[in-house]
């Protein structure tokens, strides 16, 4: 298994994530949105298998900070510009990709 984490520290359900592969001793890479976003490619290979509208967090204190829920624009755009507009924790193996907490679908990874 190669596991990668996406998010932030400060994201409680980004830290039960961690938890989750490190009880379990799964060696994963995490990576911080607030030092690095996403890169083009990345977002388009998680767009495979999880629409773009599910990607942005509407109830995120980014998305409101930014009045964004007042505006017309491009989601992509937006979530490649602005990384902490994502829901987290993005858990990435291989292809397969989940949003938020599902210790019941990393259980099927093993």
């Amino acid at each position: 298994m190669n596991i990668q984490i996406i998010g932030v520290k400060s994201c409680s359900d980004t830290r039960k994530a961690e938890r989750y592969f490190k009880e379990r001793r799964i060696q994963f890479h995490f990576r911080d949105l607030n030092e690095k976003g996403l890169a083009k490619g990345e977002l388009e290979n998680i767009i495979r298998v999880i629409p773009l509208e599910e990607l942005i967090d509407r109830e995120g204190k980014q998305f409101k900070k930014r009045n964004l829920q007042y505006m017309v624009y491009n989601i992509e755009e937006e979530l490649l510009n602005d990384p902490l507009l994502l829901r987290t924790p993005i858990v990435r193996n291989g292809k397969e990709v989940t949003i938020g907490y599902q210790p019941s679908i990393w259980a099927s990874w093993q």
